[in-house]
């Protein structure tokens, strides 16, 4: 049929082959051919059963993205559908890898469906802002139920082969051969005859009278949504399943998708999918990578033992290393006790936990680190207590190893210089909890070789994080941010906001906390002690950690924690405080508007990235927005600060900076020259 399409013969059984890399996407090249070889197919009187397979590495792993928001060129993919739905003779899809989205519901179309036993499926569109376009919401609750397709949808998260086999998502799995199975169920279910029943004429599942435990399931699902549309609009489509006629159902779910993917938060949603396989990019061609076999991590503390952690998850062995016996002791166990819980939610298993603890390797020696292909560093936070561990390192650590740094703020490049081989050191800067959270700050050093930096963003993605290469600053491009968005706070406080109206602000344009809540769980000492450092004060935080309030460790910080409650109770001491401190500087308190809360804190964080940009600590302003979103809690709806910018207009927040600026003199309120003529030209380049 075509270079991407192709059809083969084996019997009375047509193989139609997608075969368009690297994962079969439904563009319209494959699309326009496939619907002539299903129709020829059809009417063909030879063919028997028809097979859809693909080629590579997985079956079709979801529509093409890139013609999202754009005219859609016919066929799209729901014509498709309904012609193999009119197909008399039995169709099958054989799946690999992964069948996503479009290929999932490409999938839902066939009369049958049989996968490998590592193939997982589902309908991920949720998290492009998305509900399901090609009628995924309307045909998968008719296999699984209501019950099973509202959280698959609603989450996006793929089940695996033999998942999808006991919710009737797929009727056979086999473990090897499977076009040659495929082929062979399909003769198998034509020489049984049929008439064959589509996926939408299957009503047994969707059941009225469970409309009350469903609504209390989706209501569930839309307080967890924080502000974004599509996990609503998800549930909404998939009730219509229930509720509806099937095709009335099928042209709501068109509805709700085409009004959603014309939205800024499905835009939003878009722009940070690309920004996260741009950021990881490395330019130069051809660039080599050293193994890893075996990663050393020095610290079992909170940052140490999750580092560990996340390497262990993906499968590495680990040399864990502490200064005694007894922290190392105290870190093997306190990573034992998290596993632990993994598997009382029952999100790990035990014999998963007992394979995993298996991979590491406690030592009290540095010499036992001269096996690690990579070491990583997770010590406190003082530069001559790294310099100290570097030295040590380069004494022990093999040729080629590469050395790194989880620094959060402090000179990469004087860290390396602290050795002999200043090519091999980077910085790392994991985010905590490091076996948790996804983000993954990669510093390129002034001497960084590329094939180290190469190798680490591999490494970063194998493990589940996603890397984004920044330069050398003190924060980087996170911390250096949050520095400015901070910078007002101890200035509104005294102004008249209390810590709960801030971080009320912040949750309301879709935060997941305010950061008066994030200090506290973060620990109000780490803070204080990187003011001390650099010679600088904060009036009310300073007052609160003199008095021992450092956070929810201490029960008291921002606000009180009570009994051990991780639960925020604002605290009349901390707000008697602050109207002290403002009497004392002779500040009347006055009302704050959220408005003007979100322009003091919010715009400069923007202004501050645009100085990133300018200064090439960031390559990218979409990695800005990645950094954002997946390390700090910015709402994943608005894209990123660089991207939100955008929708707020920047001239506006320009105008609104000059006005601030005027105001208080105050230099986190001065616009950069790159923000200025982002206003003016519409790009940060």
């Amino acid at each position: 049929m075509s270079s991407f399409v192709s059809v083969t013969r084996d019997g009375g059984v047509a193989v139609v082959n997608i075969d368009n890399p690297p994962v079969n996407a439904l563009s319209f090249h494959v699309r326009e051919p496939l619907m002539q070889a299903l129709i020829l197919l059809r009417d063909e009187p030879s063919v028997a059963a028809i097979v859809i397979a693909c080629a590579g590495r997985t079956f079709v792993a979801g529509a093409d993205i890139t013609e999202f928001g754009k005219p859609v060129q016919q066929p799209e993919l729901r014509p498709i559908i309904a012609v193999l739905e009119e197909i008399a003779k039995p169709t099958v899809a054989a799946i690999h890898g992964t069948a996503l989205g479009g290929g999932l519901e490409l999938a839902l179309g066939c009369h049958f469906r049989v996968a490998e036993a590592g193939a997982r499926l589902g309908l991920p569109e949720v998290k492009l802002g998305l509900p399901p376009g090609g009628g995924g919401t309307v045909r998968l609750p008719r296999l699984v139920g209501a019950d099973k397709a509202l959280g698959m949808i609603v989450s996006g998260t793929p089940i695996n082969a033999a998942e999808a086999l006991g919710a009737g998502l797929v009727d056979a799995v086999f473990d090897s051969d499977l076009t040659a199975r495929a082929i062979s169920f399909a003769r198998d279910m034509a020489a049984k005859g049929g008439p064959f029943m589509p996926v939408r004429d299957r009503n047994d599942r969707l059941d009225p009278a469970g409309l009350p435990e469903f609504d209390e399931q989706a209501a569930k699902l839309a307080k967890k949504a924080r502000g974004l549309e599509a996990p609503i609009a998800c549930a909404q489509a998939v009730r219509n399943a229930i509720t509806l006629p099937f095709d009335e159902a099928l042209a709501a779910e068109r509805k709700l998708f085409l009004k959603l993917v014309a939205g800024d938060q499905s835009r939003a949603q878009r722009h940070l999918f690309f920004a996260e396989r741009e950021a990881a990019k490395i330019s130069g061609k051809d660039l080599s990578r050293r193994k890893v076999a075996r990663v050393g991590v020095i610290g079992a503390g909170t940052m140490g033992g999750g580092i560990a952690m996340a390497f262990a998850n993906g499968g590495y062995p680990v040399t864990l290393l502490e200064t005694s016996s007894e922290a190392l002791e105290r870190g093997l166990a306190t990573i034992d006790r998290n596993y632990a819980v993994s598997v009382a939610r029952g999100s790990l298993s035990e014999d998963a936990k007992r394979q995993r603890l298996g991979l590491f390797k406690g030592t009290t020696d540095y010499g036992d680190l001269a096996d690690c292909d990579l070491i990583v560093e997770a010590v406190f936070e003082e530069m001559a207590v790294k310099k100290d561990v570097f030295g040590r390192l380069d004494a022990v650590a093999k040729s080629g190893a590469i050395l790194a740094t989880n620094t959060s703020y402090l000179d990469v490049n004087e860290i390396a210089a602290s050795t002999s081989r200043p090519q091999d050191v980077l910085g790392l800067h994991f985010f905590s909890p490091a076996n948790v959270m996804k983000l993954l700050e990669i510093v390129r050093a002034e001497r960084t070789d590329a094939d180290a930096l190469a190798t680490v963003v591999e490494l970063a993605r194998r493990i589940g994080k996603v890397p984004v290469i920044v330069g050398v600053c003190h924060g980087f491009v996170g911390n250096r941010m949050l520095a400015a968005r901070g910078a007002e706070s101890e200035a509104l406080l005294l102004e008249g906001a209390t810590p709960s109206r801030i971080d009320r602000a912040f949750t309301d344009f879709g935060w997941p906390m305010g950061p008066f809540q994030m200090g506290d769980l973060a620990g109000l000492d780490i803070g204080w002690r990187n003011r001390k450092a650099r010679g600088q004060t904060a009036v009310i935080a300073d007052a609160l950690c003199e008095q021992g309030r450092f956070g929810q460790k201490t029960g008291r910080g921002f606000y009180l924690y009570e009994n051990g409650s991780r639960v925020s109770v604002p605290d009349p001491d901390v707000e008697a405080l602050i109207r002290a401190k403002a009497a004392e500087n002779g500040i009347a308190p006055r009302t704050i508007g959220a408005d003007e809360l979100i322009e003091r804190t919010l715009y400069p964080l923007v202004n501050e990235g645009a100085k990133i940009l300018e200064e090439k600590i960031a390559a990218r302003a979409s990695d800005i927005d990645v950094v954002w979103v997946n390390g700090y809690g910015f709402p994943v709806g608005k894209g990123g600060p660089m991207f939100w910018a955008g929708l707020e207009g920047v001239d506006k927040i320009v105008a609104r900076l000059d006005h601030w600026h005027e105001r208080t003199g105050r230099q986190v309120f001065r616009a950069s020259p790159l923000l200025r003529r982002m206003a003016e030209t519409g790009s940060w380049e």
